[in-house]
């Protein structure tokens, strides 16, 4: 189901980088920060689902993720909004891709083993901005439960 955004990742990733935007890895790294972030906690389940996702589906080194993860925390700490990182992977991706982001997204938010009221509203938020449909928003977070084994 990642093949596709795998694909995205690795062309991306041979792409020069811009000054003022992020690369694709770097953008998706802020949007995974800022649902580990949106119940005020950071937990280390969390850090460690950010970077193993990264390395899964980027085909970069566990060291360079954690980097990337870092970079991103730095980035999301200066950023006024979401819009900057948003915008990289909305231009990157299409509708499948986009769904499987917020499907990441949502492992992220599961990763400590309980879904917090700010992580869903935030995932919610971002499926807004990336136009993804609710039906779809509702299967990718019900994909990450099922692949993290959760229960009600």
């Amino acid at each position: 189901m990642f093949a596709q955004l795998r694909k995205f990742i690795n062309t991306l990733a041979e792409q020069p980088e811009s000054d003022q935007a992020p690369d694709f890895t770097t953008a998706l790294a802020a949007l995974m920060v800022e649902i580990m972030r949106a119940d005020g906690e950071v937990h280390v389940d969390e850090c460690h689902m950010i970077a193993r996702l990264l390395t899964q589906h980027s085909g970069i080194s566990t060291q360079a993720s954690e980097l990337i993860r870092d970079q991103a925390i730095e980035m999301v700490d200066e950023a006024i909004d979401l819009h900057r990182f948003v915008r990289v992977v909305n231009a990157h991706t299409g509708e499948l891709e986009r769904i499987e982001v917020i499907e990441l997204l949502w492992l992220v938010a599961f990763a400590d083993g309980r879904l917090d009221p700010h992580e869903e509203h935030m995932v919610r938020k971002v499926a807004g901005l990336l136009y993804v449909a609710h039906a779809d928003f509702i299967s990718a977070k019900l994909t990450a439960r099922q692949q993290l084994k959760l229960t009600d």
